[in-house]
């Protein structure tokens, strides 16, 4: 199983690479942090129909850094959420996909996302009217310079009052964001003692290891009466050598000549 997830996950990275490409513009840095992540998500761990994306006791999923949404569009094309001839019309006027996630528009999507703190404040909301009506789990992904938003910890509290174990928050912690580092920017650590001081439980895994991040999903599952955080530690643009761990590729697209590069490195091709 591990070793099919990581083909997957690798397909996704292609996928991100040709749709920023074709868009001429996006984000490529932080999703491909995270595409180990939400492959176990999609194809691993959440309770999901693409045939009935709506069905009333599936699990959610949130992307809070909506700005990744080219591997959230990856992941969703991979299962079979809609055709991947959708994928090359990345952020096109009138297409189905944005360059943030939209609810109107896409299949598979939850939420509306793109301020940073909101999914997470939105996903708390979802696990609570869940763990009344008898729905599944919610899953939300936040990058680590979203922590820096106030509304995360507002949200962090209240999660943490209501015992929300319905709910599981990913930290894509690729330590980077638009302007540079974080702990030049703005630090937020210690990242796990802040969770921990809210109720959450916590976990920390390398976030591109398939089989840590399957074990700590099932960790977050068997936790009762607390929320979880996972902190999943990343590399800004795993898979690409020349964007890895470089926040100058936090959001442009690759020219001709880049994205054939990052393509033939990750074993694919326009």
């Amino acid at each position: 199983m591990a070793a099919d997830l990581k083909k997957i996950a690798n397909e996704i990275r292609i996928d991100i690479v040709k749709q920023v490409y074709f868009a001429g513009s996006g984000h490529p840095g932080g999703s491909l942090s995270a595409a180990e992540i939400l492959t176990v998500l999609y194809f691993d761990e959440m309770n999901i129909d693409p045939a009935d994306p709506k069905r009333g006791d599936r699990d959610k999923f949130v992307l809070s850094k909506g700005h990744a949404a080219p591997v959230l569009y990856g992941a969703l094309a991979e299962r079979g959420f809609f055709p991947k001839e959708e994928l090359w019309k990345l952020r096109k006027l009138g297409a189905m996909l944005q360059g943030h996630p939209s609810v109107k528009t896409t299949p598979g999507v939850e939420i509306s996302t793109g301020s940073l703190g909101q999914g997470f404040s939105v996903s708390a909301g979802m696990a609570l009217a869940s763990r009344m009506d008898g729905g599944g789990r919610v899953y939300v992904l936040l990058g680590d310079g979203e922590l820096e938003e106030g509304l995360v910890w507002e949200t962090a509290m209240a999660a943490g009052h209501y015992k929300l174990d319905n709910l599981c928050a990913i930290i894509d912690w690729n330590g980077l964001q638009i302007d540079g580092r974080n702990s030049d920017v703005m630090t937020v650590a210690p990242i796990d003692g802040k969770f921990s001081s809210f109720g959450f439980n916590v976990l920390t895994v390398d976030g591109h290891s398939i089989p840590e991040i399957t074990e700590a999903f099932k960790k977050a599952r068997a936790c009762k009466g607390k929320p979880t955080a996972i902190l999943a530690k990343t590399v800004k643009g795993k898979g690409v050598s020349f964007m890895e761990d470089e926040a100058g590729w936090h959001g442009k697209g690759p020219t001709e000549e880049e994205a054939r590069k990052a393509l033939a490195e990750l074993g694919g091709a326009l």
